[in-house]
């Protein structure tokens, strides 16, 4: 007896109108900030926008594909961001030319001995040892060697503070930076995903936002590494800067390579999307026990698209940071650095690529722009209030960076109430 293959409905081919009037409202906002702002504050405007979409497609693919609520996007923007900071300014001589490299493999050797024989204590059950005794043993080993080997790390890193500052960078091409940093978000993610993704949608958010966390707390407060709140700055471009050829050129041809990334990402995330893989992703995130029964590594493809996120994070973390020319530990925040990514998701509509790319911008271009106008109606409420004697109030350029927060927030709101799936809600074709 033969079966009968579910084969694709097809759907009636459409123009892509909603897709043309968002984009073009998008263009036409842009032409206005041009006009009002200026080309070289525009084009800044942009370039941003277009990093910032790059962590958003990471963010798109684990939550749009797989359904996994990453609230630590910053801890992986601030991984990239110094990366491109090593690997790319100039080699410190105060440092390489003494012996303190060499103490300070000694000691980074020493951490990973004791890290592998707290591992090895973990696997003495294999040999007949008590679980309960074996737990023992290795927290009790744990203990000793951290209290062991962290007296001789301190000295080491109190020695390159006092004597060299901090130890500098590699020197390197800023895109080498830029693929490390990439390797050492899915890095990081890797770890993190071996721990989490077992975890429930509410209990991940909050691990990877407590990691952020611990991620910035250690940027912040190795000096040694990363100069802490003293920041590392300029960083280098990938292209001539703007002493060279003037601000609006440069940031024009940084933009160019960023707008080269997004349409090579674009194009990548969307055969992945439409090849057999994607589908078997999106089976996991909507039925995640048809897809077991159907035999599917569940936890291997969670993590593979855990990973792949955390990689773009990274990425566009390391561009953002070359193109802010500084590195500031304390300048990763919550709200600049994962809810407002967050929102550009939600906005743009998850798990559509090009929806992504549209709420990226529209949500950057509202999150730059409200200040400014902000602070022009305020200015005119005063002009009015002056004529009837009202009292004038003070700091308004803080006050008018307020109004970003309430203006992100209003948005969010009116979003999820009138179009919960986004402007550019995922397409999926239905089966019959």
């Amino acid at each position: 007896m033969e079966t009968k293959r579910a084969d694709t409905v097809a759907e009636p081919s459409r123009f892509p109108m909603r897709e043309v009037v968002l984009f073009a409202a998008v263009l036409v906002a842009v032409l206005g900030v041009y006009a009002v702002m200026g080309s070289a504050y525009s084009t800044r405007m942009l370039v941003e926008a277009a990093c910032y979409a790059i962590l958003a497609l990471g963010l798109t693919i684990q939550w749009g594909y797989a359904g996994q609520f990453n609230a630590g996007v910053m801890g992986f923007v601030a991984l990239g961001g110094f990366c491109a900071m090593f690997f790319s300014i100039p080699v410190n001589p105060a440092f390489w030319e003494t012996e303190l490299p060499g103490e300070l493999g000694r000691a980074l050797l020493y951490m990973l001995g004791a890290a592998l024989l707290v591992f090895g204590a973990t696997r003495l059950d294999r040999l007949g040892v008590p679980k309960l005794l074996r737990t023992v043993i290795a927290v009790l080993l744990a203990v000793v060697l951290y209290l062991a080997v962290i007296n001789v790390f301190r000295d080491v890193t109190g020695q390159i503070e006092s004597r060299a500052g901090f130890i500098g960078g590699l020197g390197l091409p800023v895109g080498v930076g830029w693929v490390v940093g990439g390797a050492l978000a899915g890095g990081v993610g890797y770890f993190i995903g071996r721990v989490c993704l077992g975890l429930r949608s509410d209990y991940l958010a909050i691990a990877t936002l407590g990691i952020a966390e611990i991620i910035k707390a250690f940027l912040k407060n190795s000096d040694w590494l990363t100069r802490g709140t003293a920041t590392v700055s300029p960083l280098p471009w990938p292209v001539p800067g703007p002493s060279e050829l003037g601000f609006t050129l440069a940031r024009a041809l940084y933009l160019s390579i960023t707008a080269v990334m997004i349409a090579v990402i674009f194009f990548l995330l969307s055969r992945a999307y439409h090849a057999p893989w994607g589908r078997m992703i999106r089976t996991i995130r909507d039925n995640e026990v048809s897809a077991a029964a159907m035999g599917k590594d569940i936890n291997k493809r969670r993590l593979e698209i855990f990973v792949l996120g955390c990689i773009l994070m990274g990425i566009g973390g390391a561009a953002l940071a070359s193109f802010n020319s500084i590195f500031d530990p304390q300048g990763y925040l919550p709200l600049n650095h994962t809810f407002l990514v967050l929102v550009m998701v939600i906005l743009g509509g998850p798990g559509n690529n090009l929806g992504t790319i549209f709420g990226a911008v529209a949500v950057y271009i509202i999150w730059i722009m409200s200040a400014p106008m902000a602070l022009f109606l305020m200015d005119m409420a005063l002009t009015l209030g002056a004529g009837l004697g009202w009292e004038t109030p003070t700091n308004l350029d803080s006050r008018a960076l307020q109004a970003r927060v309430f203006v992100i927030g209003l948005l969010i709101t009116l979003v999820l109430r009138f179009a919960p799936k986004g402007l550019l809600p995922e397409k999926v074709k239905h089966h019959g």
